[in-house]
Formats: C-alpha cells, structure tokens, sequence
C-alpha cells in the first residue's frame, strides 16, 4: 500500500515569479474595470454575459473536451494498468482518482480537464500508450494529476475572465458602442468608442502574455510535482523527449486538428522555437529538461 507522501514544498523563485504575474493580472484588470466604468461603458450587462459564458465553460469544459477531442471514458478492466498507476499517485497525492479517458490519436499525449479534484478527468492519447514504458507514463500522469491537485484548470479559468470580457469588447464593439450612447445619454460624458475599443486591445494584448507566462509557470509546477511523486525526474524528462520526438513524426494533419488543445496537453501539438516562447502556453524542451536535471541534483543531496 503506497505511503502518502508530504506535498510538494516550495520552490521559492517559481512561487514569486507566479505570485507577480497574478499581482501584475489584478492590477491590469482593476485600471480595466475603472477604465470601462469611466467610459460610460454598460459593466453590469458585459459582465452578466462573461460570467453566464465563464460558468458553462467551467462547469462544462471537460465534457465539451471529451466530445472535441473525441476521447472516450475507460473503465478498470478495460485498462487495468493505467487504473493501477492513476490510484497509486493518487493516494500518494492525497485526491481522489479522476475518470480516466483515452484519445484515439497517434501523437503521445496527455492532458487533465475539470472543475476541482473531484469532477476531473485525465486523458491520454494512444499513441502515449504505445510509446511510454511504465515508468515513464508514471511520471507523465504524475504531472497531470499535480495539475488537478493544484486546481490549474480553475486557476487559469479565473484569471482568463476579464481577458475574456476585453476580446469580447474588441470583437463585438458595435454592440458595446450602441449600449454607451444609451449610458450617456442618462449620464452625460463618458469616452469616446474608439478609446474604449484600444484601451480593450491593449488590455487583450497584455493579458494575453501575462496569462501565458502563469500557465507556463503552472507546467514548471507540475514538472516538479511529477519529480516528487514519483522520486525520479528523469523519468519525466525521458517521457518528454520520447513525446518531442513523436510530435515530429506526427503527420501535419493530426497535429493542425490538436492545435486548439495544445493549452491542455503536457507538450504542445506543434513545437515551437525559443523565440516563440513568449506566446506559448508551455516552456520549450530545453528549459523544461534543464529544470528538471536541477530537481534532480536537489534530490540526491
């Protein structure tokens, strides 16, 4: 019977990189929030429908997932070892076991949906199966379940509102105008619709780096909770190489349809260079190894 292990820890430069790209995120959508409300700009009817949108997309994302990438639940005895595996670490990690699902797809992927520990779902591709040895498929669902524990879907989900609300303005800003010149004649003053229009882009812009970086902080996070659940980075670190390599022999085909999804997966759909990186949802091979060779020399101290 495997022992619980104590949770993660910190690492204390990762915690503060993430804890001031919320910092910087909050601040950005509060001189948002002022911005719209000094514009003469109709908050309450924009954020009803955001928030209505927000709810169904958190409440129901992981069936919408399931039936987008058309993966199909599996049960126990279907799939005995991935069961067996899944349990282990979820006893370790102290969460319930989530549902258990497998994408028909020849890249070797993995990804985790839902809205908390208990309404979760774990999905890997075939190809994952076919290609990962036990050892490395332990750490690859390691690092989704640290995903689920640490609530990343939710967090991200959240902090993805108010981006949300400005792309909406940007693209529906014909709506947005007629509802001002409906506040303003109540009010009197307000700004103008070209202002509102770009002060949105801008804050679309921003936030769409910001949201980036604390999802690439959330793959570093997982990466380390993957290395401590199963006590062998390099496991990972295998696991992601041989995963890189599958990408590359993936016809073009398969991965424009996975594209949508590469927010989700462990690695990307398509690979992308470093200069890129800035606009990823996920840090570069190279990084991520690296990280995890440094985990590594931590743990044999």
């Amino acid at each position: 019977m495997a022992s619980r292990k104590p949770w993660y820890g910190r690492d204390v430069g990762l915690s503060v990189r993430m804890g001031i790209t919320l910092f910087l995120l909050a601040a950005l959508y509060l001189a948002f929030l002022i911005f719209l409300f000094e514009s003469g700009v109709p908050l309450p009817t924009l954020i009803l429908i955001m928030g209505l949108l927000l709810l169904s997309q958190y409440y129901f994302s992981d069936q919408l997932v399931l039936w987008s990438t058309r993966a199909r639940l599996v049960s126990p005895a279907q799939y005995p070892q991935l069961y067996q595996i899944v349990e282990r670490l979820c006893q370790l990690a102290d969460i319930p076991v989530p549902k258990l699902a497998v994408m028909p797809a020849r890249m070797p992927n993995a990804f985790a949906t839902g809205r908390d520990p208990k309404n979760s779902v774990v999905v890997v591709t075939q190809g994952l199966l076919d290609r990962l040895d036990e050892r490395e498929l332990e750490a690859v669902l390691a690092h989704e379940l640290t995903h689920v524990k640490n609530r990343d879907a939710q967090l991200i989900t959240v902090a993805s509102f108010f981006a949300m609300l400005a792309s909406f303005i940007v693209q529906q800003i014909f709506f947005v105008g007629l509802s001002m010149d409906e506040g303003r004649d109540r009010r009197g003053g307000g700004g103008g619709i070209l202002l509102v229009w770009v002060g949105s882009l801008i804050v679309w812009a921003i936030s769409f780096i910001l949201i980036r970086a604390l999802s690439r902080y959330r793959e570093y996070a997982a990466d380390r909770g993957s290395a401590i659940l199963t006590g062998h980075p390099g496991y990972l670190a295998s696991a992601l190489m041989k995963i890189e390599g599958g990408m590359r022999r993936t016809p073009d085909r398969d991965l424009r349809q996975a594209e949508a999804f590469n927010a989700f997966f462990i690695f990307p759909a398509i690979s992308r260079d470093s200069l890129m990186e800035l606009f990823s949802t996920h840090p570069n091979l190279e990084h991520r190894l690296a990280y995890l060779e440094r985990l590594q020399e931590q743990m044999e101290k």
